[in-house]
């Protein structure tokens, strides 16, 4: 496996594997597939403070972006983290969180926030082997089809 900086020439493969995890469903609070020039904001957008990605043999496997979000607090950042479920729980994450971490600290963050589905068991089991503490919820998030499915937001402090 190959970590580096995503660099806007991946939006293609990001906004497939993306994809990917939407049309699985229940991973992820996006309902809708995404366009390559939505998830390019990751890399490059006004917001971007870092986007790491993950290859194997060439092929993007996972990435991880971090960036300022509407409504969070001076010195907080907004993690998403997207891995091809054939290759979940096999140190990917893990990885691309070691970078995130670093690239964070360079930028002054002082508090990740990771907002996850409440019914998303992988993600809340990830961002908890990676340190980060419940510090709200939202147990009426809906879907657009009416399933009630919560989130719970975690924190990561520096």
């Amino acid at each position: 496996m190959i970590l580096r900086p995503a660099l806007p020439g991946d939006a293609a493969a990001m906004a497939a594997l993306q994809n990917l995890i939407i049309r699985i469903g229940g991973t992820t609070a996006y309902e809708t597939e995404r366009s390559e020039d939505q998830v390019r904001a990751y890399v490059d957008g006004p917001g971007a403070i870092s986007c790491f990605v993950a290859e194997d043999g060439g092929r993007v496997i996972g990435f991880q972006s971090l960036g300022l979000w509407p409504g969070l607090e001076e010195g907080w950042a907004d993690i998403g983290t997207f891995v091809d479920p054939a290759v979940q729980a096999r140190g990917t994450g893990a990885a691309l969180f070691g970078a995130t971490k670093a690239a964070a600290r360079m930028a002054g963050v002082r508090v990740i926030n990771a907002t996850i589905r409440a019914d998303n068991v992988p993600g809340l089991a990830y961002y908890a082997r990676m340190g980060f503490r419940d510090h709200g919820s939202e147990p009426d998030f809906t879907l657009r089809d009416g399933r009630r499915v919560g989130r719970v937001h975690r924190r990561f402090d520096f």
